[in-house]
């Protein structure tokens, strides 16, 4: 049984959907002054843990004005934003920060005038324009909150452009101002934010990966929102989830039962690789050999079996007839076997146009089936949706956006809105999709979404998707027997790629981690 804060680490949610949990917690008696005194004090909090004021000189880098404690500029907006940043400016004053607040706004709500009010009497500066701000070690963002909507204009967008300008760093309440909540476009202008304090549930746009550069580095501040206003808001809609690593973990065919063998184990069939990629089939069978799949068979053009032979020992490697172009030209399997024999198929990697007449016979039958690259292509060409509408059996798509654009056309612009787009791909075609990303997001057909929250840099090089395929291909394959949902073990195959990427990326910097590298951290990222 999951835990409250692990299910609440999970959750995230649109613009609409955050008004209504905090409509039912308002309208259940909770002051709306009393809840943003409690946010505003919890960071507060996190504040003085990053920049603690307890007389320290001058010699700590994080502080760069000429006072002895840490000098901090509050932008205030007109909203309750803006009033939880009053609250935190009064906070930090009465702890013995140096506090000046900047308020361009002439008409505020009512409770955010009032603390600003009160925020007067305690004789904080207050300041109208931008080139009355005094300077500071930092500023805190509180000009808009979640469910912004309308392009900024000036004066605000180019105070805004200012504020990003100053060698200061910048923590935003909520959602750097000026970023759309659920899709994290941003509306004209935007905060750049060193650190964004998400306030109760994580929102959709901290997943997009067009506000990933705005964000900086993201923290959930848990106010305590009831489970039970978030399950009556969400209960009939389709879930957006953060995968965790605790989620991930026990998704994993671990421990195995005592008494087993290979074949209880799955068995995964390869087909990749050609005589002009050949390295595409040997980082496949490298991710496949981590995920563990008891029985691993990798069906190649003959030339290249020598080599599949010398990388991978203890795969069963199956020399294929080839074209002239050194493409398989034919399924050749072991006799007495047939593709029903395995529990899943991954299908793409390295292949070339060439193998056509290959994937063609793959996506007739009734196995599990995972396409990738070349995979892709050649299920592009053949029509993507009315394709997999025919097929039996469970399919898997893991495209990257290029793909996904050649695969779905007429769906939405990937790169304004990817888990809009990654629901109606996989709605459209039966499929489950994971679209690649900084954020990947994975979509099952009745819309429930699984998000990547954190991956590196590092992972954008040639071959690193072969990893994910081969890896994600041993999980399909030993989940079979299992009750498991495919979008589930999508995830968590995802998930322990992108560690992988990071752990790798912590040791050899962002630089050194090619996709063979990748493949020797993926048992460490479980350890």
């Amino acid at each position: 049984m999951q835990n409250r804060q692990e299910k609440i680490s999970q959750v995230i949610v649109t613009a609409g959907q955050m008004r209504d949990i905090e409509e039912r917690i308002f309208a259940a008696g909770m002051p709306v002054v009393a809840l943003m005194e409690k946010v505003a004090g919890l960071i507060a909090r996190r504040i003085q843990d990053i920049y603690p004021n307890l007389g320290q000189t001058r010699n700590n880098s994080k502080l760069l004005s000429h006072s002895l404690n840490p000098r901090v500029g509050i932008l205030v907006g007109p909203g309750h934003n803006g009033g939880d940043a009053l609250v935190v400016a009064r906070e930090l004053h009465f702890r013995g920060y140096e506090v000046w607040i900047y308020s361009p706004f002439s008409k505020l709500k009512e409770l955010t005038s009032q603390h600003l009010q009160y925020a007067q009497s305690l004789g904080i500066p207050i300041y109208q324009t931008i080139e009355q701000l005094p300077n500071s070690d930092l500023l805190i963002d509180g000009l808009f909150g979640f469910g912004l909507e309308r392009n900024l204009t000036d004066p605000i967008a180019s105070a805004i452009n200012q504020l990003n300008e100053l060698s200061v760093p910048i923590y935003s309440i909520d959602l750097p101002s000026g970023l759309h909540t659920d899709t994290g476009e941003v509306l004209g202008t935007a905060i750049r934010a060193t650190h964004t304090f998400c306030l109760g549930l994580w929102k959709l746009a901290f997943f997009q990966d067009q506000a990933l550069e705005y964000l900086g580095k993201a923290e959930l501040i848990d106010f305590d929102i009831p489970l039970a206003d978030v399950e009556a808001v969400l209960k009939d809609i389709p879930r957006i989830k953060r995968i965790t690593p605790a989620t991930a973990l026990a998704t994993l065919p671990l421990p195995r039962p005592p008494v087993t063998h290979k074949y209880k184990q799955g068995h995964l069939l390869l087909i990749c690789g050609s005589r002009r990629y050949a390295g595409g089939a040997i980082l496949t069978g490298l991710g496949a050999r981590a995920s563990g799949v008891g029985m691993l068979s990798i069906a190649v053009p003959e030339s290249l079996k020598p080599l599949l032979v010398s990388h991978l020992p203890e795969a069963l490697i199956v020399g294929c007839p080839e074209t002239e172009t050194g493409a398989i030209a034919q399924l050749q399997l072991p006799e007495k076997t047939e593709l029903s024999s395995f529990n899943a198929i991954a299908c793409g990697p390295g292949l070339t146009r060439d193998a056509t007449p290959i994937v063609q016979e793959v996506i007739n039958s009734d196995r599990p089936l995972l396409l990738d690259a070349d995979g892709l292509n050649i299920l592009a060409q053949m029509g993507a949706i009315a394709t997999l509408k025919k097929r039996q059996g469970v399919t898997v798509l893991t495209p990257h956006t290029g793909e996904f654009e050649r695969l779905f056309p007429d769906v939405p612009d990937a790169k304004h809105d990817r888990v809009k787009a990654v629901q109606s791909a996989a709605g459209q075609s039966g499929a489950v999709v994971l679209l690649k990303g900084a954020r990947t997001a994975i979509a099952n057909p009745e819309g429930a979404v699984w998000i990547i929250p954190e991956s590196t840099p590092a992972l954008a090089r040639g071959g690193s998707g072969d990893v994910l395929t081969g890896l994600l291909g041993g999980l399909l394959a030993q989940a079979t027997t299992k009750q498991i949902p495919v979008e589930d073990i999508v995830a968590t195959a995802a998930w322990w790629h992108s560690q992988a990427g990071i752990i790798a990326a912590q040791e050899r910097t962002e630089l050194g981690v090619d996709a063979f590298t990748l493949t020797q951290y993926l048992i460490k990222a479980l350890t």
